[in-house]
């Protein structure tokens, strides 16, 4: 049976996935066979199996890093947020139920037996199985029924490691409190503790490493400094938002507030002649000037129409295609810029339908069916007068609505099983398509950063910008980053428990 270890943080955002991918890529690279796993996700950002399954896409970073392929063991429970209080629940990869956040809690203890076997079925095989918590195991409210921090770890026998950001202040109280809201039993099973995300001088912390040693009888087991590291993120509490990136050519998104697999854009951040700025309200778009606009996926497309129409989002976003800014929608955000958007069955809203922004020729009905697949297609036209056409693209869809082009509206793309994908405007500057990770596809990415050159008479740029190379190579640096400031000789010791 695979050895485990796991991770779990004083909070949210503290940097659990990442270490966790870099410890997959740290035991890879060793010549160990590893996994990872989290028994329950909430994520916005999710990813298409080979076997058109649907997982959290930090885990699918963490497969990458453990050089494996993507399968929906390894987030055998997601959850997808459609309000406040509700969130879809998808189980083994496929739509569930939708259930509020009191009636899911009462649910959980049915949900063992599924992340038990995901688990067992996982480490089949296996050397190491590493593991990531949600949140913190000190939210005392939550303890009973749960499924993902000291629950879990309890169920699969697993050593613990804690994260604290000291990146957010108060680290030491953090991981001090923590560990005193825990039953004895829970702190026997945290072996060490990581200060993540430091800047400075790391001598100047050794003082309170050492106090708090003493109080809590658990070492430091490493400091990890801080880094930007261009990796896809779990959700949308990142840094990526605040529009720091330098670049020739703007990108801009429009931030939705149900938005969802904003990680499409991830491969213009990794380019670098291109910035990509996100706009989150009226102003801000009212002040920018873009060379594409992105309207990414949302994961309650009616709410986020009818919230772009009140904030006036709209009226900028339509006055940016009347003074030539191209622009592309994806999955939900391809919804919305269609006429309208029905929902006849009030799966998301109870407004049964909705005007859209008026710049696709499309009808889209939201229906029960989620549809989940990979696919590749062929691109049937000119967009920003670029020439497409049978260009091979790959992607995935995750949607729920079905959108019917009117007219003699040109699809965007032909797939491998012979339908249709997508809308491309009749004047070739809007496109819509279902397919998440268009923008992952080189020559596609590349030509469209080419026609944008051209607008702007700038110079041609360098090669083809790789984008799959330059993710191994941000994998890399993260391993390396923290395998020198992280204890794997002790690592390796608990593992060996």
């Amino acid at each position: 049976m695979a050895k485990n270890i796991m991770f779990m943080g004083t909070g949210s955002s503290v940097g659990k996935s990442l270490l966790t991918a870099a410890l997959c890529r740290i035991l890879n690279n060793n010549g160990y066979t590893v996994a990872p796993y989290k028994s329950q996700n909430m994520a916005l950002n999710s990813f298409i199996t080979k076997d058109g399954k649907e997982m959290g896409r930090a885990q699918v970073v963490q497969a990458e890093c453990a050089r494996m392929e993507p399968q929906v063991e390894m987030n055998p429970v997601l959850l997808k947020p459609n309000s406040d209080m509700g969130a879809q629940v998808i189980l083994m990869g496929k739509a569930a139920f939708n259930m509020d956040a009191m009636d899911y809690h009462a649910h959980k203890p049915k949900l063992v037996d599924i992340v038990v076997s995901a688990y067992d079925s996982l480490a089949e095989g296996k050397d190491i199985i590493v593991i990531e918590g949600a949140g913190s195991p000190a939210e005392i409210n939550l303890r009973d029924n749960d499924i993902v921090n000291m629950g879990l770890a309890e169920l699969v026998d697993a050593p613990v490691i804690l994260i604290g950001d000291i990146d957010k202040g108060g680290v030491f109280a953090s991981i001090y409190g923590t560990i005193m809201l825990l039953e004895p039993e829970e702190k026997k099973r945290i072996k060490g503790f990581v200060i993540n995300k430091f800047r400075g001088d790391v001598e100047l912390l050794k003082p309170g490493i050492e106090m708090i040693e003493e109080k809590i009888n658990i070492p430091c087991l490493g400091v990890i400094p801080y880094k930007r590291f261009v990796i896809d993120d779990e959700d949308s509490v990142t840094e990526r938002f605040d529009n720091q990136s330098e670049g020739l050519i703007t990108i801009g998104v429009v931030y939705l507030p149900h938005l969802s697999n904003f990680t499409d854009c991830t491969a213009f951040e990794m380019h670098p002649d291109v910035k990509v700025e996100y706009y989150r309200n009226q102003r801000e778009l009212q002040l920018a000037n873009p060379d594409l606009l992105v309207i990414p996926g949302t994961k309650n497309t009616i709410d986020d129409t009818g919230h772009l129409i009140e904030s006036k989002m709209a009226d900028e976003i339509r006055r940016m295609h009347d003074c030539g800014v191209p622009i592309v929608g994806i999955c939900g955000g391809y919804q919305l810029l269609g006429k309208e958007i029905r929902d006849p069955l009030g799966i998301e809203s109870n407004k049964g339908s909705i005007e859209g922004l008026g710049l696709l020729n499309i009808v889209t009905t939201i229906g029960e069916e989620k549809r989940t697949v990979r696919t590749t297609g062929k691109v049937q036209g000119k967009f920003m007068g670029m020439e497409l056409l049978d260009m091979i693209v790959e992607g995935y869809e995750i949607h729920m609505g079905e959108s019917e082009a009117l007219g003699n509206s040109k699809s965007f793309a032909i797939l491998e099983d012979g339908t249709v994908d997508g809308v491309i405007a009749e004047d070739g500057t809007v496109m819509g398509t279902y397919l998440h990770g268009i923008f992952d596809n080189d020559d596609f990415r590349e030509k469209i950063i080419e026609a944008i050159r051209a607008k702007k008479n700038l110079e041609a740029g360098p090669v083809a910008f790789d984008f799959k190379a330059f993710k191994e190579e941000q994998y890399d640096l993260l391993a390396e980053t923290v395998e020198t400031n992280l204890n794997m000789k002790k690592i390796m010791e608990i593992l060996e428990k």
